[in-house]
């Protein structure tokens, strides 16, 4: 907003300035005339030269011009003037537009954080009461239970459990998952 007054008022100053240029030369043609009809004697004054007589009608006219020109100026910057406020109230309108909806997007996130928050936290709930009714069973069931169940899971579940039960549970397991359940482990380790 700043630099826009401050272009503005250079481009005014410099239309001023510009003009100034213009309006001088009418004003010191007009002085000019005006002084030599003054410096003639009165027996003279009456006997207008040929060329003299058009100059207080060539400034005058020029004057005209000039400000017509210096109206033609002001416009042009008014429309200017007008053309920038426009835009810069769209890109004010835009601004908002785009705060509100970052915002929105913000909150979103927020409820979506909380809801796989939740989510997780019920998996985990779950997955705790589940590896509590593998330790409540014998290994037998265990292990039968487990064997019908994919190998992804059930290397999973062996990674949750502690020792103890894995040891118990091993006689029971389809071998080479246990082989590979344990390199997995070795390969991480090391």
């Amino acid at each position: 907003m700043n630099q826009k007054k401050k272009l503005l008022l250079a481009l005014l100053f410099g239309g001023s300035l510009l003009l100034a240029q213009y309006s001088m030369p009418a004003v010191f043609a007009s002085a000019a005339v005006q002084n030599e009809t003054a410096a003639k004697p009165p027996a003279e004054a009456g006997k207008e030269p040929v060329g003299t007589a058009p100059q207080p009608i060539n400034a005058t006219r020029a004057a005209r011009e000039e400000k017509a020109l210096q109206d033609a100026r002001r416009q042009q910057l008014a429309e200017k003037e007008a053309a920038l406020a426009a835009k810069e109230l769209e890109l004010k309108k835009l601004s908002d537009k785009l705060e509100s909806q970052v915002k929105a997007l913000e909150e979103s996130k927020k409820r979506l954080d909380e809801s796989l928050k939740q989510k997780k936290k019920a998996l985990d709930e779950k997955r705790k009461r589940m590896l509590a009714l593998l330790k409540k069973m014998r290994p037998e069931q265990a292990g039968q239970f487990l064997g019908k169940m994919e190998e992804v899971e059930v290397i999973a579940i062996l990674n949750d459990l502690d020792n103890k039960m894995i040891l118990k549970l091993m006689p029971y397991l389809n071998q080479p998952m246990v082989l590979k359940w344990i390199k997995n482990n070795l390969n991480n380790n090391s």
